[in-house]
């Protein structure tokens, strides 16, 4: 019995990959302002699906300070943008 059980979850986790449910959806955007002291970016993004968000211009806190100097103005990004602590956090940059 257990063997079908550990086959049933492994199954799961195969389809929950396959599918991209653990892969993070990168969102196009620009970077309009860096405000480094504030650890903010500034983005005019598309929309953003996994938040429910329309495309606009809007603030964004960062996860960690090194991807501040991946972000200049005016630069084409790829990016994650998450809610952390209730804040709209940029994860990733790509």
């Amino acid at each position: 019995m257990k063997s079908v059980f550990r086959l049933a979850a492994t199954t799961l986790v195969a389809i929950a990959v396959a599918s991209g449910a653990f892969a993070a959806e990168f969102t196009k955007g620009t970077v309009k302002k860096v405000d480094a002291k504030a650890k903010k970016v500034t983005l005019i993004h598309e929309e953003l699906k996994s938040l429910e968000m329309p495309a606009m211009t809007m603030v964004f806190r960062v996860k960690d300070d090194a991807m501040l100097a991946k972000l200049k103005e005016g630069a084409s990004i790829e990016f994650v943008a998450e809610r952390v602590e209730g804040k709209l956090t940029v994860t990733e940059i790509k």
